[in-house]
């Protein structure tokens, strides 16, 4: 962990305190993060509070993953403002913003967590672009279904937790998964041979290779710009899960979704590796036990989501979470699920290498590779 942190101090040589102070001047404008810069992640509560128990309360500051999904509202919020006091019978308990609505952009989430400038928080697999061989299980076109994602991830986990935990000092406490990232277009679409020259909203590097190997022109797009983007006209269509596009009010702006998962969307929860050690020993154990529980019941909501999107937004009767549009769902053809896994293998992978450099090969080779029978070949 003390290479992590020094490298972590090498890698900020323009002065990462000025850094860590710049960070924490705009959080602290944020209410729900007003005591994030206490160095072990939590605090005390205030001297005075009514009906105190017997033991203080410790109020851990978390920053969670989207706003909006169901990742967060379903599952992130309820467990740190509500699950933590009750586990824990009152003693600790805790505060969450989704990072998007904290002025932190997804992007500098790993820094951050790094620096300790976040003690505990998520961050999105395909915004830590500097860092492209920890978004190697969710690569596009990699996992066409759950059972494969299931797969790949458990194959990789090992890499990644010890890597995130020796390069940059953060214990990588959960994985989740988004429900599948599918295609929403406001023209017709009968197959990916028909985006030819349309714009494409995407949300990684990975996406924009698979689209752009499609003729289509890949437009990187945060997901709170996707429906300005498409009511302005600068996108055509957007890849996105089936689920947050309905929340999004997508069937209001598309009218046709293709049903072939692109990838689903990783985000990994983690803490400060100096946050974590100066917990309680018994809230350690009690946020292993029980984190472990939240990311499964995450993993099992995406799969149902994934589902119930494409009923709620063709208008079925299977829909009973999301609002009912009028959509056409396209059926993926197997032609084209053919040529997922062909763009996949001549495209995505090997611009993937390329990015990330020799050690992402050995990376493949000792991880995902034999896992799902994948070898690396060069073009």
């Amino acid at each position: 962990m003390q290479n992590g942190f020094m490298r972590a101090r090498l890698r900020g040589l323009c002065c990462p305190l000025k850094l860590v102070a710049a960070w924490r001047r705009r959080l602290a404008g944020v209410v729900a993060l007003a005591a994030l810069s206490a160095s072990p992640g939590w605090t005390a509560q205030a001297a005075g509070a009514p009906e105190a128990p017997a033991v203080p309360v410790q109020t851990l500051r978390v920053v969670g993953g989207l706003a909006g999904v169901a990742q967060f509202t379903r599952f992130e919020e309820p467990f740190w403002s509500q699950e933590l006091a009750r586990l824990s019978g009152g003693r600790y308990s805790a505060s969450i913003v989704p990072f998007d609505r904290a002025g932190v952009p997804g992007a500098d989430m790993l820094r951050l967590l790094e620096l300790g400038v976040v003690p505990f928080g998520t961050f999105l697999v395909s915004l830590t672009g500097q860092y492209p061989q920890y978004g190697a299980a969710d690569l596009v076109g990699l996992n066409p279904d759950m059972a494969s994602l299931r797969t790949t991830v458990a194959a990789f986990r090992p890499y990644l937790e010890r890597a995130l935990r020796e390069e940059h000092g953060v214990e990588a406490l959960a994985i989740y998964v988004y429900p599948a990232q599918m295609l929403f277009c406001k023209q017709p679409i009968g197959q990916l041979a028909d985006l030819v020259g349309r714009r494409v909203r995407v949300s990684s590097a990975g996406q924009a290779d698979f689209v752009g190997a499609l003729g289509a022109t890949p437009v990187h797009t945060p997901f709170s710009q996707i429906v300005s983007r498409l009511e302005t006209g600068s996108i055509d269509c957007a890849i996105t899960g089936t689920m947050s596009g309905n929340t999004l009010g997508l069937p209001r702006l598309t009218s046709h979704l293709y049903a072939l998962p692109f990838n689903w969307g990783m985000a990994i929860f983690g803490a400060n590796g100096a946050a974590w050690n100066a917990l309680p020993e018994d809230l350690r154990a009690l946020l292993r036990r029980e984190i472990p529980k939240l990311e499964r019941a995450i993993w099992d909501e995406s799969e149902r989501d994934t589902a119930q999107g494409l009923a709620c937004n063709a208008g079925a009767s299977g829909c009973k979470d999301g609002k009912p549009g009028a959509m056409v769902i396209v059926p993926a053809t197997a032609q084209d699920r053919r040529l997922s896994q062909e763009i996949f293998t001549k495209t995505v992978l090997p611009q993937w290498l390329q990015r990330c450099g020799a050690p992402c090969e050995d990376i493949w080779k000792q991880t995902i590779g034999p896992a799902r029978r994948l070898a690396v070949t060069r073009p």
